[in-house]
């Protein structure tokens, strides 16, 4: 009798344990899309969103490796998601970049509802120079009381009072020919662990977004097996929900009167650190000069790529969808889009995701019930 008990219940947690895997690990309310369903996928494991709201995501990356582009991309999925037609788009143009036409590549709404962080007396937008003037306008949104995602771009391009003082004071003594004492930038990293802490409790309460952006640096340091670091102390991976390190793995281009013609590249982002699935992963998305992320791209690549689409010489034989027949891969990917097969394309890309994580984890009994 005990042993029927116990069997039952073991059929019984198997169910349970079925039923939550179907199940989002939070609120669909909750995530962002991201502009990429594979990186949404990367992310959370669904093509719904990738970025959860109330957390805080980094963004690291080499020069031109696509950090303003996917963190802009948020704006604009936010601007046609009626869930968030209450947010503000807060966008801090620390680096005084992204001079794209913003209407073209991201859309007339989310244009219009881009502001800056604070303006000065006479109207005027102001980004933030220094550190702790960041950490004072994320201050002001939070009180605002409005929803808000924040992207701050970048981390490198403010300075520190702190290191201001220093800097004047350096000059005062090389301009009367006296050793100055003292040395730079200690206090970005101090600042950053003071106050991401009280910064991420708050974005919960609030349901906001913040994005910080940082550029890669090459790493000299001989102990590390890693060729590239960051600046801004640990303070901004240990407080993040997910940091997303990006680079150009390949330039992207088309011939013409027998030149070869830069047009894009394929960027690779790796979630090095997850609090969503706690896996890491890496995922390749293509972004063209003329248009921007290209999202049917890349989940074509990625059917083609595991094996669910055949792929030869550049001939792709779609399987899934009703009406896509064997085609040039480009030729498909206009197909997709002119037949309104995105939506089917992004649901076939869930389901290989799902049968590949299915395929490979463990098949055991859960060590705790």
């Amino acid at each position: 009798m005990a042993k029927k008990v116990a069997r039952k219940r073991s059929t019984e947690i198997k169910k349970e344990l079925q039923e939550k895997k179907k199940q989002p690990k939070w609120e669909i309310s909750k995530r962002l899309n991201t502009g990429s369903t594979i990186l949404n996928l990367a992310c959370s494991d669904s093509i719904d969103g990738g970025f959860p709201m109330g957390g805080y995501v980094f963004f690291v990356g080499d020069s031109r490796s696509g950090k303003t582009w996917f963190s802009l991309s948020c704006f604009a999925e936010a601007s046609v998601d009626d869930r968030f037609k209450d947010y503000r788009f807060i966008y801090d143009n620390v680096e005084h970049g992204a001079w794209m036409d913003l209407e073209r590549y991201f859309g007339k709404d989310m244009a219009s509802r881009m502001e800056p962080p604070r303006l000065d007396e006479e109207g005027n937008p102001r980004s933030s120079e220094f550190v702790e003037e960041f950490y004072f306008n994320v201050d002001s949104a939070l009180e605002d009381g409005r929803p808000f995602i924040y992207v701050a771009d970048s981390m490198d391009g403010m300075d520190t009072l702190a290191d201001e003082d220093k800097f004047q004071e350096w000059k005062k003594s090389f301009a009367s020919g006296k050793e100055a004492s003292g040395s730079f930038g200690v206090s970005k990293a101090k600042l950053n662990s003071v106050n991401l802490r009280r910064v991420v409790s708050k974005l919960e309460q609030s349901d906001s977004l913040l994005i910080i952006i940082s550029q890669t640096r090459d790493n000299i340091s001989p102990m590390s097996f890693s060729k590239k670091t960051r600046s801004g102390g640990h303070a901004l991976q240990f407080y993040s929900t997910l940091e997303i390190w990006t680079s150009v793995t390949k330039k992207i281009t088309k011939e013409h009167r027998g030149k070869k013609r830069h047009i894009g590249s394929n960027i690779s982002l790796a979630v090095r650190k997850n609090r969503l699935t706690g896996r890491e992963l890496e995922v390749s998305v293509p972004i063209y000069h003329s248009y921007g992320i290209d999202d049917v791209d890349s989940c074509v690549d990625f059917l083609a790529a595991e094996g669910a689409w055949e792929s030869n010489r550049n001939i792709i034989t779609p399987k899934g969808i009703e009406g896509l027949e064997k085609a040039k891969r480009d030729t498909l990917i206009k197909r997709i889009e002119e037949q309104g097969k995105v939506k089917e394309l992004r649901d076939l890309v869930q389901q290989e995701w799902d049968l590949i994580a299915e395929a490979v984890e463990l098949k055991r009994e859960p060590r705790y019930v």
